[in-house]
């Protein structure tokens, strides 16, 4: 059976628990998306890259003297009870609330109608019981409605002091960023990319990334040496035409570079980034601290009953994916 595709119309996810359920995206996957999505699972595993463990040093702690001996001292008041945690706050459900979706490799493709950012949202409506309408927008026009208070969520996004005035997040991913680059521009590292001022790159407007890429990404940028598109699918076109040289990815691309063209043609070059944190993405204007804070929770219930888990689960061999959503 044919997939239909999800267009930029507004389309609402309904819970099942408050009545019947409709079919608001494109339908689930056929034996042809199932198909499609176990071979995006091989192409995976063959490219996963295993994130650095980090245990901090624990400091030796001196033993404390016993307290001094003297019979004259006033007995002590009892210990006053710590304070009961904070109830949990309820959300607000009143009104249908909106969310972008954007067209990444493995986060979401209008081809079969599924991605991690599609489960995603369908678990936040079905264990909130609230109204979400799902559309589909550039990235660049998602952030800007995100400011405004027309958009009130998005997902996988990353912060930075810009994005922090106008949004709040809640993080449940974590992963790096690699350059790919032809093999035919000779370039053997990011820094040696960077001294050939003849090399282009080419870019999702409105992207950021880890804090030496976005050093690289603004001194090509300074040099005018960027090609920027609406999403990745024209920039592999144009890296395999060789109208640009590289293009920044993350392991959501992986199965894309995993076909034989670009793999023949392409190396992985990495910054030396630490993974950078993804998540919930709520704007400010239109959502309360109180209900930024009871959407977090949504989020952090979801990581601590292994749901987060298993989603990626779904897309990534099950080391990264633990990997990825364990930090």
């Amino acid at each position: 059976m044919g997939m239909r595709r999800l267009s930029s119309t507004r389309r609402t996810v309904f819970n099942p628990r408050r009545r019947p359920a409709r079919n608001t995206m494109p339908p689930r996957a056929s034996p042809r998306s199932s198909t499609l999505r176990r071979s995006m699972r091989r192409h995976v595993a063959g490219l996963a890259i295993v994130l650095a463990a980090w245990t901090p040093a624990q400091a030796a702690v001196p033993e404390a003297p016993p307290p001094a001996q003297d019979s004259a001292a006033p007995a002590l008041p009892p210990p006053v009870p710590a304070p009961a945690p904070a109830a949990p706050q309820p959300l607000d459900c009143s009104r249908p609330l909106s969310l972008g979706l954007h067209e990444h490799g493995l986060l979401y493709t209008s081809q079969t109608g599924e991605g991690i950012d599609k489960d995603i949202a369908d678990e936040m409506a079905r264990r909130s019981g609230c109204h979400i309408t799902l559309t589909v927008l550039p990235r660049a026009r998602i952030w800007q409605l995100i400011e405004s208070g027309a958009l009130d969520f998005t997902l996988s996004g990353i912060a930075n002091e810009q994005r922090e005035r106008f949004a709040a997040f809640a993080w449940y991913v974590s992963n790096k960023y690699y350059l790919l680059v032809r093999r035919d521009a000779e370039a053997l590292s990011v820094a040696e990319f960077r001294r050939k001022r003849g090399l282009r790159l080419g870019l999702i407007r409105s992207f950021r990334y880890g804090p030496r890429a976005n050093e690289f990404v603004d001194a090509i940028e300074g040099e005018e040496r960027i090609r920027y598109a609406g999403s990745l699918e024209p920039l592999y076109t144009i890296l395999l035409d060789d109208g640009i040289q590289a293009m920044i990815i993350e392991p959501f691309d992986f199965p894309v570079i995993a076909g034989a063209q670009l793999k023949a043609q392409t190396a992985i070059l990495e910054f030396g980034d630490p993974p950078v944190l993804h998540g919930l993405v709520m704007s400010r204007r239109s959502l309360t601290p109180l209900q930024q804070q009871a959407w977090r929770e949504v989020i952090l219930g979801m990581r601590a009953d292994g749901t987060m888990r298993r989603i990626f689960e779904k897309y990534f061999p099950a080391d990264l994916a633990r990997q990825m959503t364990q930090f």
